[in-house]
């Protein structure tokens, strides 16, 4: 598998982003001998009580969290942000083949074991929900908690939203695909030009876009997806999860909206807990609203104890 790695003159005059990455080398799990590398960053106090594993979607990267980590780590919690492959500082395969929703599976699962991360609190948001779940639900004894925002899990036979498929249609045929000028279009505010910036920093030209692109054409189409019966697995292990679970979408996401209240009816760890509505946010709230959530995401943790 054929592979690339932003250079790290990339990211030197990133505004706001302080933290070195962290690398994890793991199988690029296409039947061969190749690897691949992991980049994930860590904050706060290494014997925190509660560990939070943050995870992005599309085509951000841990970037997207900075505003919460701040928050996270004043509250005394330890922060962990990967990278998803072919975003941020990980490797990026160059061939969008390389790329299958399994795939990023794998990936962050051994990503996850091989640094042996336990304790966590999951927070995810868009594809870092369709993988963040799946990783949870098949590591079950690894987590204590879990928030998602602005995501879902489908189902065979689930429709995804018009404005999902309206933004799947044009991300495979922009013949430009400008990643900072698309985040800044899923928020509800404006980001600044240093901000879309470092949105663009992990792409310096179309060779480490493959991910980036064809990410949107990943999700699970059709009643014969390969992906169907794994997400099944996962909706049962979630359909009898009394863990706490907490929902906190935004109010102004036309992908998502109304993805909260499947999870509110079906997974029991849903029962009482203060689910949250985001005033104000877009689809990438931890932009526009990001001390709001992590206030919000901080409280569930102080009214859940492990």
């Amino acid at each position: 598998m054929k592979s690339v790695r932003t250079p790290d003159d990339c990211f030197a005059n990133i505004a706001d982003w302080p933290y070195q990455p962290v690398y994890t080398t793991i199988s690029a799990s296409d039947g061969t001998s190749d690897t691949l590398r992991v980049a994930h960053y860590e904050t706060g106090p290494s014997n925190a009580a509660n560990s939070i594993l943050v995870m992005h979607g599309e085509p951000s990267w841990s970037y997207l969290y900075r505003k919460m980590m701040k928050e996270f780590v004043a509250a005394g919690h330890r922060v962990i942000a990967p990278d998803l492959i072919g975003f941020g500082r990980s490797d990026k395969p160059t061939q969008t083949s390389d790329y299958s929703y399994e795939r990023h599976v794998a990936w962050m699962n051994e990503w996850l074991r091989t640094n042996d991360f336990n304790n966590l609190t999951l927070v995810c948001q868009d594809w870092g929900g369709l993988i963040g779940l799946r990783v949870a639900t098949e590591n079950t004894d690894r987590f204590t908690r879990i928030v998602v925002a602005n995501t879902g899990l489908p189902l065979a036979g689930r429709q995804p939203s018009e404005a999902f498929r309206a933004w799947q249609k044009y991300s495979q045929e922009v013949p430009n695909f400008d990643v900072g000028k698309l985040v800044n279009g899923g928020c509800a505010t404006q980001l600044s030009p240093e901000e879309i910036a470092a949105y663009d920093a992990p792409f310096p030209d179309d060779t480490f876009k493959a991910g980036a692109r064809i990410f949107p054409a990943l999700y699970p189409d059709g009643d014969d997806h390969p992906s169907n019966e794994p997400n099944r697995k996962s909706w049962d292990v979630l359909k009898s999860w009394t863990k706490p679970f907490l929902t906190s979408f935004s109010d102004g996401d036309p992908v998502t909206g109304g993805g909260h209240t499947v999870f509110q009816r079906d997974v029991p760890g849903a029962a009482g807990q203060a689910h949250t509505t985001i005033v104000g946010g877009g689809h990438f709230l931890q932009e526009d609203k990001g001390e709001e959530f992590a206030a919000v995401v901080n409280q569930f943790i102080a009214a859940n104890p492990v």
